[in-house]
């Protein structure tokens, strides 16, 4: 998984496979998940992230 934070856009991408996006569909305002070919989810994008996450810049990762 690769996680990108644009910091003057305020946009997070959750980037979960490789693959080529081939759909997006807006679940909620602001949103939008990306699908490939066999409807993974590639990806996930959130507009306004600093109204919708508490510190999007900063990330805490853990397997159980």
């Amino acid at each position: 998984m690769k996680i990108k934070y644009d910091k003057q856009q305020d946009i997070i991408y959750f980037k979960f496979l490789e693959s080529q996006v081939v759909e997006s569909d807006e679940q909620k305002p602001g949103i939008i998940m990306d699908y490939d070919k066999e409807d993974n989810i590639v990806g996930i994008e959130v507009l306004e992230a600093s109204k919708k996450m508490g510190k999007p810049g900063s990330v805490s990762y853990e397997v159980a």
